[in-house]
């Protein structure tokens, strides 16, 4: 795979908080850098491109149906990002993961294979990357702030993985959570987005 390509946006400190906005299957990177105009000005914001061109944008990896990535697949791109990152944010820079649907499980993805690199991880009306190869123990993110949005009326995620997704952040995993469910579909509610940028900001 290339290096990846990554539109910037917000402080140019390089010990602010780095936010990584990890976007939807089928987007691109100038998509969700605008998030970034709704988040906290003290962090810097960093949109990676997916590596898969997939209907005229791009895909964190290979489908065996919706919200449930190729075990393979999920590995390659995982570690691919793990390289730029670490070239960009060494592990004493608090990292936040913020993904959108097929985002939010490359997201989760990252969280689960290794929960101790992210200061949290936002997961946005999408779905944790069950049987893809990355634990999902009991108490395997104890303690790691993981912040999840949902839509009441979101059909393009498979329920069963919306709610799988809640009660494991919520319940088993051990996870500092937050979370809301929005009378929304498939797409960021304004209140959500005004939570996720006073839970960036909290103290930790």
């Amino acid at each position: 795979m290339d290096t990846p390509t990554v539109a910037f946006a917000g402080s140019t400190d390089p010990e602010a908080p780095l936010v990584v906005l990890l976007h939807g299957r089928g987007s691109h990177e100038r998509e969700i850098i605008t998030l970034s105009e709704h988040l906290p000005r003290s962090s810097a914001y960093a949109s990676v491109r997916a590596p898969i061109a997939e209907g005229g944008g791009y895909a964190w990896f290979a489908n065996r149906g919706i919200g449930r990535p190729v075990t393979s697949s999920l590995r390659t791109g995982m570690d691919w990002f793990r390289t730029w990152l670490d070239t960009v944010a060494p592990p004493t820079r608090d990292v936040f993961l913020v993904g959108f649907s097929g985002g939010a499980a490359f997201a989760g993805g990252l969280l689960l294979d290794d929960p101790g690199r992210y200061t949290g991880v936002a997961v946005l009306y999408g779905t944790l990357p069950f049987d893809a190869g990355v634990p999902t123990t009991a108490g395997h993110l104890e303690g790691t702030p993981v912040f999840v949005a949902q839509g009441d009326f979101d059909t393009v995620i498979p329920r069963e993985l919306l709610d799988r997704t809640w009660e494991y952040v919520t319940g088993a995993s051990g996870a500092d959570a937050t979370a809301r469910r929005d009378p929304v579909g498939h797409g960021i509610a304004p209140q959500a987005l005004k939570a996720l940028a006073a839970w960036l900001q909290a103290d930790r």
